[in-house]
């Protein structure tokens, strides 16, 4: 059987290279599809692990309250989407002082500027500094680590210490791979000791998590005194079981803050962060349905397209099908003959739209600063892709080849 095999692989082999111009373009066409379906679930991938991996860090028992919720942020260029007032300073005071939910901690937090620049003993960044304005509870709250030093404490809140939480970037950075623990770092003309240093993020949609500034809220608010600065509130429900209530009841806290009337729609978003991995799984599992779709189109053309190459090529060399008959070969050693030759195609096609594939998606993936994954999944249904498409082009052309009458065959010129 090994042997037969081998045999079949080198007829094959040589037949292919006979026929260069028609295989390269039938497996252009196998490769186009493959292409396209790993390229696009190595993306999706890679999207998935990263955003997934963004807000499964915040825990399933946190939620925020802001202008919008996420899928108004998806709308937000719908002529029909309400515009919601933005949450003010003394509303958000307003609401962590009256909310009061057990087993519940809330932050409040605004991003103070962008696009700013930090200096360090004459070194200074690039201007593309984030700075936020937080408060104690903001990096348990949003599922933020201190890797290096410590995070803030109710006493620097409460006493507007000129302390500063870094991105990890800075530490290779401004800081050349030296430890910007104590280290002074300046802002606007404003000095800040550097009390900690977070655990590295990554970029999502090409925004680097990484280069942020974290300072006390009061001494964010006077140094950059931007007008309608929206601010976010997010609770960390410390008993999961509780999240239901802990969330309607931040619904009646807000709405008292905003005097929403009872007839009244809220004009504020709530997002959950169980509610907002499962609205991202779905998404995402809508693209990765739509390329399976798309690139089963592409594979049923390059199907219908080797299949076609292979009734040509049993054409061709019916005289040789008659001489190999002749010679004591059986309709099982024919078949196989045809079919390996199918497969060895199929297989070429599928292996280098893989690699493309993979590159193609990577390179992508990379471009918007998502982190590499290998997308096993999209490898494995490739690889049974090919094999499917090998079946249904080769088994009915081997068939016809291995049912050839060798004395009429031998006849055909």
């Amino acid at each position: 059987m090994v042997g037969l095999f081998k045999e079949n692989t080198k007829i094959a082999i040589d037949s292919i290279k006979s026929q260069a111009l028609r295989t390269s373009l039938t497996v252009f066409i196998i490769v186009l599809g493959i292409t396209f379906l790993v390229g696009i679930l190595t993306l999706t991938k890679a999207l998935e692990n990263n955003l997934f991996g963004n807000f499964a860090s915040m825990g399933a028992n946190t939620f925020s309250m802001s202008r919008y919720d996420f899928s108004a942020e998806i709308n937000q260029n719908d002529v029909e989407q309400k515009v919601n007032p933005i949450i003010s300073y003394p509303e958000a005071k307003e609401f962590q002082d009256k909310y009061n939910f057990p087993f519940t901690s809330t932050s409040l937090s605004f991003t103070a500027a962008s696009g700013v620049e930090v200096k360090h003993q004459g070194e200074k960044t690039d201007p593309e500094i984030t700075i936020l304005g937080v408060d104690e509870n903001f990096c348990p709250n949003k599922g933020l680590e201190v890797t290096k030093g410590r995070d803030f404490n109710s006493f620097d809140i409460d006493n507007n210490n000129f302390v500063c939480v870094l991105g990890s970037d800075f530490e290779k950075g401004l800081f050349k791979d030296k430890n910007p623990l104590d280290k002074i770092i300046s802002i606007r003309g404003a000095k800040f000791k550097v009390i900690g240093v977070l655990k590295e993020k990554g970029s999502t949609f090409g925004n680097s998590q990484d280069l942020r500034v974290l300072i006390p809220n009061q001494l964010a608010r006077s140094i950059f005194s931007a007008p309608n600065i929206n601010y976010e509130l997010n609770i960390m429900a410390n008993n999961e079981g509780l999240l239901d209530e802990a969330v309607e009841n931040a619904i009646i806290t807000m709405r008292q803050v905003r005097k929403l009337n009872p007839v009244e729609k809220n004009n504020f978003g709530i997002e959950r962060s169980d509610d907002l991995i499962q609205t991202l799984g779905s998404n995402i599992s809508a693209i990765n349905l739509i390329a399976v779709v798309i690139g089963a189109i592409t594979v049923f053309g390059s199907t219908v397209a080797l299949m076609n190459i292979m009734l040509v090529s049993v054409s061709e060399r019916t005289r040789e099908i008659g001489i190999r008959k002749a010679l004591g070969a059986k309709k099982k050693t024919i078949a196989w003959q045809f079919f390996t030759e199918t497969l060895i195609i199929s297989q070429l096609g599928g292996f280098i739209g893989i690699l493309l594939g993979i590159l193609l998606g990577s390179i992508i993936a990379l471009s918007f600063g998502f982190d590499f994954v290998i997308p096993w999944l999209a490898i494995i249904a490739a690889f049974i892709t090919t094999f499917i498409v090998a079946i249904v082009s080769g088994v009915y052309p081997a068939m016809k080849a291995s049912k050839l009458d060798p004395v009429e065959a031998l006849r055909h010129e």
